[in-house]
């Protein structure tokens, strides 16, 4: 039961450092590989605990692994177009 805690204590975590920092678009993309990986150990025990398929992990690996790639593909041309990865610097007119 405590484990559980802390994971919902490592997505609060997560959730807050996310909605906080703002700044550098490279930060929001760690925190959200933070949840994304949280969420991960959080179905990991569900699933071992009701002793449940886990071919679903490997699906779900795949699609944290796609996510991440085409973050760090935004990341790089915002960087080429703009110079700076700055979250306020971006604008939806600018893109």
């Amino acid at each position: 039961m405590l484990i559980y805690f802390s994971y919902l204590f490592m997505f609060y975590f997560g959730m807050v450092s996310f909605f906080s920092i703002r700044t550098h678009i490279l930060m929001m993309l760690l925190m959200l590989e933070f949840l994304n990986l949280t969420i991960i150990m959080m179905i990991i025990n569900f699933m071992i605990y009701f002793s449940f398929d886990e071919m679903i992990i490997v699906y779900l690996l795949i699609f944290m692994v796609c996510e991440a790639v085409m973050g760090l593909i935004m990341l790089t041309l915002c960087v080429r177009t703009h110079g700076n990865d700055y979250f306020k610097s971006m604008s939806l007119l600018m893109c």
